[in-house]
């Protein structure tokens, strides 16, 4: 799961009451399943790995004992993703002074950053400080120098970093901070490449160590080379100028003034990274329980989760160790499959169900916007999409209900559904988008509906493991949504789509180090680098308001070229609330420009 939204009570909504006669379902089986999915045998199934591989097998070959039918080769919808395997030849760091060469040695003096683009340049150097300029801090390190076809040596995080006092915050890092910014900041300010150093004057005692290399999956070329070099390597290209990094540290967060500077011009830098990539096929998983009619109620749930935390892992310090996933979303596939046994155990609907576990949902919903651009049964049919995220760790009973105000008749269905005693339903969001595979079913106009037991401290860790599963509880959760379901299946009108409008942002958010909100949703498959396609815009948003529709693919933000989604978040969190910009989108093939007035993010 990649994110959740705001919680607000819907208890006395829904008017919880007594325990109905369970589904059959048993708390053994089910954690048998999450048992299976995040042993340490399947290595995290990660998307695009034999582990994930055999993770679909084993959630197929349970369709099959239902008695659900296949709608594909062997319950398999197969697609593609680029994966990073590691690095290829021509990746190199180093510089020339004069008539000397320093070639930095690969993994112990330099190493490629994992976001970093594919390419090459030569240059001269600019110390660019902590490469970040922040306006609402009134601070800007590339302010009086220009780094256009220059390479740019920044340092890791920010100033002030552990001052109580500082404008950036002192007790926890800014956006800014964030290694993709300052990738795409140097890209902004026409810099040709990065290198990145540790400012270990900050962290007396720390390990000086170098980023492992990581593979990615999906877009991360963010459009600039760039490598991470040790403190020793950056002393030695500081040391012809007279500088060292220590004492450029102490000035920086001594004054909080920029001290950038153009390294001696006899230095010119040589940087280049060659990622390793290959296509790999992956696979969502479809069966189907055939109704009276050809609607359907579709349950679903991803499968993948981050392997060993090599890409977006919450404790990067721990990556290449397991990450079961055992709550995400071990969980959530296993209430399918036995939703899946219990649902085909039952007599025959008015609606059929359509099952889906699908992958590549942590590197973007992947699978569910495959599916949904590609479906087995036409989307036409479907009267409502319910997903299981991270349902197995509920807290006092609360289980979060996203999606609600989707369905016409959803409020309806929930306040008749029988939930057993000391289950309490929550509202999860305001809004119409939950941060999972829901969203690629929104975006299609299928009402939707999200349940989710909420967030923990394990979340995408090593420490997300099966004995942490509370079966029973998850159990329950499963008898209200089989009721669910089964109100969805048999009733005799089905919920009609409702475009939610836009959550209003509260006014006392300044937007400072968040950014500003547009209202685009993205679409994680669309073509690598060549703008942001957008799989959506949310009605009343900022991007609605200036008639942007699904289907656009964004170009241009007020005059700075959006290649991809890193350059879109840097400069909506470079806006303010209120902000009005250009924006140019290629629509149909053609170019249209609009204007856009920024709103406020929660």
């Amino acid at each position: 799961m990649r994110k959740a939204g705001i919680l607000l009570p819907l208890a006395a909504a829904l008017g919880a009451v007594a325990v109905a006669a369970g589904p059959g379902i048993a708390p053994a089986d089910y954690i048998a399943h999450v048992k299976f999915l995040s042993s340490p045998e399947l290595k995290g199934r990660r998307t695009g790995t034999p582990e994930l591989d055999r993770a679909a097998k084993y959630v197929a070959a349970h369709f099959r004992t239902a008695g659900l039918a296949p709608l594909s080769r062997g319950y398999f919808q197969e697609y593609e993703v680029t994966v990073r395997t590691g690095l290829g030849g021509g990746s190199r760091a180093g510089w020339r002074d004069g008539s000397t060469s320093v070639a930095l040695t690969e993994r112990r003096d330099a190493v490629p950053l994992s976001v970093s683009g594919n390419g090459a340049a030569k240059g001269g150097v600019v110390f660019a400080g902590y490469g970040i300029t922040a306006p609402e801090f009134k601070y800007d390190d590339y302010a009086g120098v220009d780094v256009k076809g220059k390479i740019v040596l920044v340092l890791r995080h920010e100033p002030q970093e552990a001052d109580d006092k500082s404008v950036f915050d002192g007790k926890r890092l800014t956006a800014h901070a964030g290694t993709a910014n300052k990738l795409v900041n140097a890209k902004q300010h026409g810099a040709r490449a990065v290198l990145l150093v540790n400012d270990t004057p900050n962290h007396p005692g720390e390990d000086d160590g170098l980023e492992k290399i990581a593979g990615g999956i999906g877009q991360e070329d963010i459009g600039i080379p760039a490598q991470q070099i040790t403190g020793k390597a950056a002393e030695r290209l500081l040391q012809s100028s007279h500088k060292d990094l220590a004492g450029l540290v102490s000035a920086i967060d001594r004054e909080l003034h920029p001290h950038s500077f153009a390294l001696d011009p006899s230095i010119v830098a040589d940087v280049a990274v060659d990622p390793a990539s290959k296509k790999r096929h992956t696979r969502n998983v479809a069966g189907y329980l055939a109704g009276e009619s050809d609607e359907y109620v579709v349950m679903g749930a991803h499968y993948d989760h981050l392997g060993l935390g090599e890409q977006h892992s919450l404790a990067p310090s721990q990556a290449g160790t397991v990450h079961p996933g055992a709550d995400d979303n071990a969980s959530g596939t296993a209430g399918v499959l036995e939703l899946a046994r219990y649902l085909a155990a039952q007599p025959h609907r008015r609606r059929g169900f359509l099952f889906l576990a699908f992958s590549g949902e942590e590197e973007g919903v992947l699978g569910s916007g495959w599916y949904t651009a590609h479906p087995l049964k036409p989307l036409a049919g479907a009267v409502a999409m319910i997903n299981l995220d991270m349902i197995g760790r509920l807290r006092d009973g609360k289980v979060f209900v996203g999606g609600r105000a989707t369905g016409s008749t959803f409020q309806d269905v929930l306040a008749r559904t029988t939930v057993p005693g000391g289950l309490v339903l929550e509202q999860a969001e305001a809004g119409g988008y939950g941060g999972s595979d829901d969203a690629s079913f929104t975006a299609h106009q299928v009402p939707t509906l999200f349940f989710f037991s909420g967030l923990h401290s394990d979340y995408h860790k090593p420490s997300d493991t099966w004995d942490k599963i509370n079966a029973a509880d998850a159990v329950r959760l499963l008898e209200t949504v089989a009721g669910v379901a089964t109100s969805l299946a048999e009733a005799p009108a089905r919920p009609q789509f409702v475009r939610v409008q836009a959550a209003a942002r509260p006014s006392a958010s300044s937007g400072a180090g968040y950014g500003a909100y547009l209202g685009s949703v993205p679409d994680f498959g669309g073509p690598a680098n060549a703008g942001v396609r957008f799989s959506d815009v949310r009605d009343g948003s900022p991007a609605a308001k200036a008639g942007l529709r699904a289907g656009d693919t964004l170009v241009e933000f007020d005059g700075k070229p959006v290649r991809n989604l890193y350059d879109l978040t840097y400069e909506l969190q470079q806006h303010r609330p209120e902000d009005a910009v250009t924006l140019k989108v290629v629509r149909d093939g053609n170019p249209v420009e609009v204007k856009a007035v920024l709103g406020k993010r929660n």
